[in-house]
């Protein structure tokens, strides 16, 4: 179970709440392109911390820049309450576990895990109990003698984790750890990742551009685009309450309805679309760590309903804040959903997902209605 964390936005004192990583206002350039801009925000102790977005977005950059591969071009990267802009990667309290996983082919599982331990010079007991505390943590100890070779992917990627382990460091980064495994693999390893980093308690930050790997493991998650932060929260308010249009079309399946405010009060907004569908939508949208404020008379706005928010029915239904007309264009079967697209009169094409314990309507080009209520969707200024 996730735990639960103050919200960004809330003072506290840094004794009460420890703060393992910080990132003030960082900045990373090459050859004056910008790839991080202005970045800045906290990682509690024993959180685990998701950088999410696509490709090219900064999110590898932030993450090397943290684990000292990089250093910052500005602004100020703090572990631990000290400062580590000039100190190498080797001296940070850090362990990185790489995609590829970086494992020596040359040498056991064993030796693999103890190799960090051993350039350190440390005591060969020590290193002994370590390495076997470290393959106790991953469930590798019968495989201690085996080669990288000879074991699996997601064995592969457990050494990787035991390798990490071992040096006990603060923070553990994971830099796309599951993305070379196969889909069923990635699933199990994604349950063991979230066991392990319950029973250990480190602080774990992990780049990915999978939604559902970050939705599923992190206590909170910072979405990138373009070199910038465009929203921190929970997976819950991530999902449920994107604060931009690009946080709410790239988590997870959304239908997005462009238009201006026409009335608003303490409650409501009344929203005319460009295509001139008029939607009814809840106004405030209070979260654990935001409250919004009211929008404006004639804001322009993207109004973002998911999927599984909208009713599907051959009849009018009564009572919704939000009912159109439309027909069945396409029907797809997904095993546990349905999923179905309807072309309203307006023209928008609106995506419907609907678990299939629900009646299924199997006929295309039938004329059906969707519906929603206020509090199903959200207002986001552009």
């Amino acid at each position: 179970m996730a735990q639960t964390f103050i919200p960004e936005n809330h003072q506290t004192d840094k004794g009460s709440i420890p703060l393992d990583v910080e990132l003030k206002q960082v900045y990373k350039v090459y050859n004056g392109e910008t790839a991080v801009s202005g970045v800045n925000f906290s990682i509690r102790k024993g959180e685990f911390f998701s950088i999410l977005g696509p490709s090219g977005c900064g999110k590898t950059t932030t993450l090397r820049l943290i684990a000292g591969f990089e250093m910052p071009s500005a602004g100020e990267i703090v572990i631990k309450n000290v400062t580590m802009n000039e100190i190498p990667p080797y001296r940070r309290p850090v362990n990185t576990v790489f995609q590829s996983y970086a494992l020596f082919n040359h040498l056991t599982v064993e030796e693999n895990i103890a190799f960090g331990l051993n350039i350190k010079k440390m005591p060969k007991l020590e290193v002994k109990q370590r390495v076997q505390q470290a393959l106790m943590n991953v469930q590798m100890e019968s495989y201690a003698k085996r080669f990288p070779s000879q074991l699996s992917g997601g064995q592969q990627q457990r050494v990787a984790l035991a390798r990490a382990l071992v040096n006990q460091p603060t923070v553990v980064l994971l830099d796309e750890p599951l993305g070379a495994l196969d889909l069923k693999l990635r699933k199990e390893m994604q349950v063991e990742l979230s066991k392990l980093h319950q029973e250990l308690g480190l602080t774990f930050v992990m780049v990915t551009h999978d939604q559902e790997e970050a939705l599923s493991l992190s206590d909170r998650i910072a979405v990138m685009q373009g070199g910038k932060i465009e929203q921190i929260g929970t997976p819950n308010e991530i999902y449920e309450y994107p604060r931009t249009p690009f946080v709410a079309d790239f988590i997870g399946d959304t239908n997005l309805f462009e238009g201006h405010i026409e009335e608003n009060d303490e409650n409501y907004y009344k929203i005319k679309t460009t295509k001139s569908l008029n939607l009814t939508v809840k106004a405030h949208q209070k979260t654990e760590s935001h409250q919004s404020s009211l929008l404006s008379l004639s804001t322009s706005v993207v109004v973002s309903v998911r999927p599984e928010k909208i009713k599907l029915s051959l009849e009018q239904p009564l009572d919704q804040d939000n009912c159109f007309q439309g027909r069945l264009g396409h029907i797809m079967f997904l095993g546990t959903h349905t999923s179905y697209v309807v072309e309203l009169k307006s023209g928008d094409l609106v995506t419907v997902m609907q678990p299939n314990t629900i009646t299924k309507i199997t006929s295309t080009n039938s004329s059906v209605w969707l519906s929603w209520s206020a509090s199903d969707c959200i207002a986001i200024e552009q």
